[in-house]
């Protein structure tokens, strides 16, 4: 067996051995159930009802990596390019205005304490993740195509400074060369 071969097939059975353990993670979550989402539905607890302003509805809630959740744990949609853009982590809190022709408008009104990671950028089971300190965060398309990621970019994420989080907002795309090392 060549070199080249036994390097590519090396660099298989790694990439499927991080595949097994993000998947055996998972599992393990999914039976454990994922604290996080228990945290940031006890932080929507907290906030105030909803409330009127004129003919505007106001509601506040927390972002969850896809959606807002508000104090009766109802789920709002976020649109992707608006979390993409604006970076938004678990734990942010969001306010909602619905207008009374019936379009939603969000506003960022308290960031949870943030911390930059980096790590490889992947595609797996349709969802695109980050492997970084030892974890597989997930992070949205919208952020991916505005960066122009590919598989196996260096990537800045952002994740909760203190929260284990399944997301992450991606900051920056690394440039290839400092990726590289001599």
């Amino acid at each position: 067996m060549s070199l080249s071969s036994k390097l590519a097939l090396a660099k298989e059975m790694i990439e499927s051995a991080e595949s097994n353990l993000r998947s055996a993670k998972q599992i393990i979550l999914e039976l454990a159930g994922t604290p996080s989402k228990n945290i940031y539905t006890k932080l929507a607890e907290s906030l105030p009802e909803s409330s009127s302003d004129g003919e505007d509805k106001i509601v506040e809630g927390v972002f969850n990596g896809q959606t807002m959740v508000d104090k009766n744990k109802k789920d709002y949609p976020v649109p992707a390019n608006y979390a993409s853009k604006s970076k938004l982590i678990p734990g942010d809190v969001l306010k909602l205005t619905i207008k009374d022709d019936g379009s939603f408008v969000y506003k960022q009104i308290g960031p949870v304490e943030r911390k930059r990671i980096v790590g490889v950028l992947t595609y797996e089971d349709g969802q695109y993740k980050v492997i970084a300190s030892g974890k597989a965060f997930k992070v949205l398309l919208a952020s991916v195509t505005y960066f122009k990621g590919e598989v196996g970019d260096n990537v800045t994420i952002v994740v909760p400074e203190i929260e284990d989080s399944e997301w992450a907002a991606i900051e920056n795309i690394l440039p290839k060369e400092l990726g590289e090392k001599d």
